[in-house]
């Protein structure tokens, strides 16, 4: 039998085949670039669930490429099962308060997006990525395979893989992407540091499954129970709507055994339930921001680029946002409707969202299980009745923009009328600006204006055939629709807007504007404020 002929190099290697570089190369088929994931995980481990929150903005933007309904489809709970968090004194205890309309899941079917966010599990994300990228020939997997090394010396970077039987072998690429989380190997050639507190909080993760429990928490879903017993302060919730949960233990640096775990679950608990530890993972809270994002032939994206604590969600939807931004800039380039240059502005646009990220979920950090809990929490009688209410005037006041993000989620924008519709990380007040995230709305029929969109680039409004000449010329992927004609209110006034492939506003002007120097926007990006 004769050796197959190797597979030929293809444009983009991908180091990484977590949830964002899944994305990543999701993002790239969708523009007919073709890529290369290496990934050591040949499964993909259950037990450990990592982020559990995708958020709204996520969500639209997997929608873009087809993913949304697959994700929600294998999520065990749905949108519409709980909308809230509740704080407690034990998950078996006593009510404190309750916060409703959380994490973004309460847009489901608002005017304000295209998708409301899902509580999922990262394992569950990473699992309908990859059954999406199975059916992409524009997807080589190398599952069971790692990076070793990267070499950015040449004109192309090369990199030195090892499969799953111990083979070395050496890929190259035009680009090479780093979604190979802290220990980067990319990162690392790019000579990229971390910037920030390399040492966090401790905290442990423990994933069990109980027969018991859900006859112990109230009839009113919750998303997570919050404990404020100073004696096991933590969180619990549901991977499901069956027997199988998650923990987080606070301050806790790490577990001897199962013994040890199911014994903080039962306390978290408030009650002796039976407790199958299926997985522990201790892991430390950091605030990590790379001096660097990458330029010329290599990039980071997700962890890669920064680490930040998951209070609020926002660190696994940040890697999305990333995968996105670089992913359509690298297939402009590629597909050749657009310069080089263009990939300078991935840095300029994202590592300010990164940083802004990094801040609230610091904020968010000071107000955990374990600073919230007192003694006089968990006191009988009228004593411990005041310091309940007490307690819930100040959850209320510390703990709404934890759950209450959207000037972060679907406020953030890469121009200078950003902070305009972001005035602060709970409020968004949509600006049909530049750099912003176009306004959503529905359509009497309920339809959403961003399945309007093209792939590509996209004009909004009545304009003239001049735009698609200018197009042609430019050879910039345009369509061109009235969102009026559809039913939809006009997006901004009589004015034209130009939107990109990231749903971002490139540019917003008069209908006898130069379509030429219009277009043109679209291919720049936003510089870094100064």
């Amino acid at each position: 039998m004769s050796t197959p002929a190797p597979r030929p190099d293809r444009p983009v290697a991908v180091i990484g085949g977590g949830p964002v570089g899944l994305t990543l190369a999701l993002e790239l088929a969708h523009y007919g670039v073709a890529s290369t994931i290496i990934e050591p995980r040949v499964k993909v481990e259950h037990s450990r669930p990592r982020a559990k929150t995708t958020s709204a903005r996520s969500m639209e933007l997997f929608r873009r490429i087809g993913a949304a309904r697959e994700i929600r489809t294998r999520a065990s709970i749905p949108v519409s099962w709980s909308k809230e968090v509740r704080f407690c004194t034990s998950v078996a205890g006593r009510d404190i308060t309750w916060i409703s309309d959380v994490l973004g899941l309460e847009l489901e079917g608002s005017a304000l997006t295209s998708e409301a966010g899902q509580q999922v599990t990262q394992p569950v994300v990473e699992e309908a990525l990859r059954a999406l990228l199975a059916t992409s020939p524009l997807v080589e997997t190398r599952y069971g395979s790692r990076g070793l090394d990267v070499d950015l010396t040449g004109d192309r970077p090369k990199v030195t893989v090892e499969d799953e039987a111990g083979e070395v072998s050496t890929l190259s690429a035009e680009y090479v992407v780093g979604a190979d989380g802290s220990r980067s190997i990319v990162r690392a050639a790019l000579g990229a540091h971390y910037e920030g507190a390399p040492g966090g909080r401790p905290n442990v993760n423990i994933t069990f499954r109980s027969r018991t429990l859900g006859a112990m928490v109230p009839a009113r879903n919750a998303v997570h129970h919050w404990v404020l017993d100073p004696g096991a302060p933590g969180m619990v919730g549901p991977m499901g709507r069956d027997d199988q949960w998650f923990a987080i233990s606070t301050g806790t640096e790490s577990v001897a055994d199962d013994d040890e775990a199911a014994s903080i679950v039962r306390a978290l608990v408030g009650a002796d339930i039976d407790v199958e530890v299926l997985a522990t993972d201790p892991w430390q809270a950091r605030l990590l921001l790379a001096d660097s994002y990458g330029a010329d032939r290599a990039f980071l994206v997700g962890d890669a680029a920064h680490q930040n604590p998951p209070w609020g969600g926002h660190g696994f939807n940040t890697g999305v946002g990333d995968a996105v931004n670089l992913g359509w800039k690298l297939a402009a380039v590629l597909n050749g409707w657009a310069p080089d240059s263009l990939l300078d502005s991935y840095e300029a646009e994202r590592r300010p969202i990164a940083r802004q990220t990094i801040e609230l979920a610091a904020n968010n950090m000071k107000h955990l299980s374990i600073e919230l809990a007192s003694p006089d929490l968990v006191a009988e009688g009228a004593h411990g009745d005041e310091a309940r209410a007490a307690a819930a005037e100040r959850i209320q006041a510390t703990k709404r923009d934890e759950f209450h993000a959207l000037g972060l989620v679907l406020g953030y924008g890469y121009g200078p009328s950003a902070a305009a519709q972001a005035p602060t990380t709970r409020e968004y007040i949509p600006i049909a600006a530049p750099g912003n995230r176009l306004p959503h709305s529905r359509n009497p029929e309920g339809e959403s204006l961003f399945d309007l969109l093209g792939a590509e680039v996209t004009l909004l409004g009545a304009a003239s055939s001049a735009w698609a000449d200018a197009a042609a010329a430019r050879g910039i992927p345009l369509v061109v629709v009235d969102p009026v004609a559809h039913g939809f209110p006009p997006v901004a006034g009589d004015d034209l807007v130009l939107v990109r492939p990231d749903q971002h506003i490139a540019w917003r002007g008069p209908v006898s504007a130069d379509p030429g120097a219009a277009l043109d926007l679209a291919v720049r990006g936003f510089a870094a404020a100064s």
